[in-house]
């Protein structure tokens, strides 16, 4: 029985249990009056019989209100420990749910891990086959990122990559996927595509995106390091037909632009 059943029935067991006590306090009274009569000279016949049978339904009533709220509170007493079994329950599901969250999300900027991701890229792979559509991985790496970190100091470097992280979500589409690879390195997974042009044109966002102005606080200091970043890009079913495989060559394309100062390249 559910908790919001039980409740219902508690109510409905309280209002009976008044009901019986309102007619047993009811039939006193009328008891009180028949004995009142008794003690006339003249008794209308069988007065004596009925009063006495309506004394005995008095204590059949309070022998059924008392046993109607032992009933009442052992509902509230099954109503309580229900209560608290539901918020046990409650607290294990949502600790349960923050130790997954942990273990496929990066400590640092929340992101999917690459657990989380390589699962998200297999999915993604699979319904662009279903689907017959292009998908992209976009290896993201950030330039100069070591001396970020020894011009400003690594709580800096942090700052920078929580803040690259963020706008690579804000820059990307809900369906799509962005994960920290792992130090200065993020993947994106990017769906339901149709043209190399269009890829290009989200490669190029991404770039402005994170080439944007950056104040971070740092401490009591506010530092403004200049953030730039180099983009390879490997496109299903053209350039792999796995994970592993699409990771590698956006990897391999990714130096490719770093190399050339490009900003972005496609593998070939």
């Amino acid at each position: 029985m559910s908790g919001e059943l039980l409740t219902e029935v508690l109510v409905k067991s309280e209002q009976i249990n008044g009901r019986i006590k309102q007619s047993a306090e009811e039939l006193s009274s009328v008891n009180a009056d028949i004995a009142y009569a008794l003690t006339s000279s003249d008794p209308l016949p069988g007065v004596k019989n009925a009063a006495d049978k309506s004394s005995a339904v008095v204590r059949q009533l309070h022998d059924a209100s008392e046993k109607l709220t032992a009933v009442n509170q052992a509902l509230q007493m099954e109503i309580r420990d229900r209560t608290l079994v539901d918020h046990q329950l409650a607290a294990a599901v949502e600790q349960e749910e923050g130790s997954r969250n942990a273990a496929l999300h990066d400590k640092l900027t929340d992101l999917p891990n690459r657990v989380l991701f390589g699962d998200r890229l297999e999915h993604g792979i699979a319904q662009a086959k279903r689907h017959r559509w292009n998908l992209a991985v976009m290896f993201v790496d950030l330039d100069k990122f070591k001396s970020i970190n020894d011009t400003y100091g690594h709580q800096a470097g942090d700052a920078v990559l929580q803040t690259v992280a963020m706008r690579l979500k804000h820059t990307t589409r809900n369906d799509d996927t962005v994960s920290r690879f792992g130090g200065d390195e993020f993947l994106c997974v990017l769906t339901e595509l149709h043209e190399q042009n269009e890829i290009a044109m989200i490669a190029a966002k991404i770039l402005k995106a994170i080439q944007a102005p950056c104040c971070l606080r740092v401490g009591d200091v506010i530092v403004s390091p200049c953030l730039e970043a180099s983009i390879g890009i490997s496109v299903f079913p053209k350039d792999g037909a796995n994970a592993t495989e699409l990771i590698n060559r956006a990897d391999e394309a990714m130096y490719g632009a770093k190399a050339n100062k490009s900003g972005f390249a496609f593998a070939h």
